[in-house]
C-alpha cells in the first residue's frame, strides 16, 4: 500500500471516529433533555383553624341584671339565698357604681357592688363583698398586709352617695374609700362614712348567671 493510500485511510478513520463521537454526544444530550425534571417540592398547606366562636350572653335576657334588683327581692347568689335590704348609689369623678346590701339565710350581711366598666363593648362588673375585721387598721398609702397577704393601693378618694332602704347609713353624705389589689388579683377595700370608723371587705368577682331572682318584692 502506498503512502498516499495510508494517509487517506487514516483520515477516513479519523473522520468516522469524529462523526461517531458527535453522534453519541448528541444522543446523550437528547436523552438528558427527555428525562423529566424532578418534581418541585411543595410546602405542605394546613387549613387554618376557624376562629373561636362564642355567643355573648346578654345581661337582662340571658341572666339577671343586678341593676334591676329592688328592696325586698329574694335572690340567689352563687347558690345561696339572700334578701335585698337596701342600696347605696355612689359617684366619684364621673364614675358611678351601686352597692346592694344583702342578708343571707344565716343572717350574715353582704354587699354586691355593680359598675359598668369601659371596654369594647362596655361590660358589667359585679363583685360580692364580705366584711373582714380591721382591728383598728387604717388604709395606708403604700402596701399593707391583711391576714398575711400583701395588698397594693390602686385607687382612693372621697365620693358622694345617697341611699335607700335599710343600709344603716344616712340618706346622703360623703364616703371615703381606699381600694387595694393583691398579686393574685384579690381585692380589698376600706370605707368610712362621714369621717367615722373604717370598715373593710374582700371582693369575690361574680361571673354572669351567678345571681337569679327567686321572688320579686310585692
Amino acid at each position: 500500500m502506498s503512502m498516499t493510500s495510508m494517509v487517506v485511510l487514516g483520515l477516513s478513520i479519523a473522520t468516522v471516529l469524529l462523526l461517531l463521537g458527535a453522534f453519541l454526544a448528541t444522543l446523550r444530550q437528547d436523552r438528558r433533555g427527555r428525562t423529566s425534571a424532578p418534581p418541585a417540592q411543595v410546602a405542605s398547606f394546613e387549613t387554618p383553624l376557624a376562629a373561636p366562636v362564642s355567643v355573648p350572653a346578654h345581661v337582662g335576657t340571658d341572666y339577671t341584671d343586678p341593676r334591676t334588683l329592688r328592696i325586698g327581692d329574694r335572690i340567689q347568689v352563687h347558690g345561696s339565698r339572700a334578701r335585698v335590704l337596701g342600696a347605696m348609689y355612689i359617684s366619684w369623678q364621673g364614675q358611678e357604681w351601686t352597692e346592694i346590701f344583702l342578708r343571707d339565710a344565716s343572717r350574715r350581711y353582704q354587699r354586691l357592688s355593680v359598675e359598668v366598666r369601659d371596654g369594647d363593648p362596655p361590660h358589667l362588673e359585679v363583685q360580692l363583698w364580705n366584711d373582714v375585721p380591721t382591728q383598728g387598721m387604717v388604709p395606708a398609702k403604700s402596701m399593707l398586709i391583711m391576714e398575711g397577704v400583701e395588698f397594693f393601693p390602686i385607687e382612693r378618694g372621697t365620693a358622694a352617695f345617697r341611699t335607700e332602704g335599710d343600709t344603716g347609713y344616712p340618706e346622703r353624705g360623703l364616703l371615703d374609700f381606699a381600694d387595694y389589689r393583691a398579686a393574685d388579683g384579690r381585692l380589698l377595700s376600706f370605707e368610712r362614712i362621714q369621717g367615722g370608723s373604717w370598715t373593710a371587705g374582700y371582693a369575690q368577682p361574680l361571673p354572669p348567671g351567678s345571681i337569679s331572682i327567686v321572688r320579686r318584692a310585692s
